[in-house]
């Protein structure tokens, strides 16, 4: 079940993983909205390469799961609430 979620007017891509029993959010959709950046893939390297834990642990804290795009399903790097906060954490945003 995919679900497309809205923040301040724009996109963010959800997927509930049946795994674990939780929702999870297209990682490059939110840093793009928190830094209004048109290229999201660039912030999220910058991120990983300014906070080492992060990086560290960016396999745990961020899976690549089956998202639907308009080219048809895509592995993307998601992250459930947990995750989220923790790459919020490290984007430096004036949101």
């Amino acid at each position: 079940m995919d679900k497309i979620t809205l923040f301040e007017d724009r996109k963010i891509r959800t997927v509930f993983n049946d795994e674990d029993q939780k929702w999870y959010f297209v990682v490059e959709g939110v840093v793009a909205v928190l830094t209004d950046r048109k290229d999201p893939k660039q912030a999220v390297k910058r991120m990983k390469l300014r906070d080492k834990e992060l990086s560290k642990g960016w396999v745990q804290i961020v899976p690549s799961l089956s998202i639907d795009t308009s080219g048809g399903k895509q592995k993307m790097r998601c992250a459930n609430t947990a995750g989220l906060l923790r790459s919020i954490q490290s984007t430096p945003s004036q949101k």
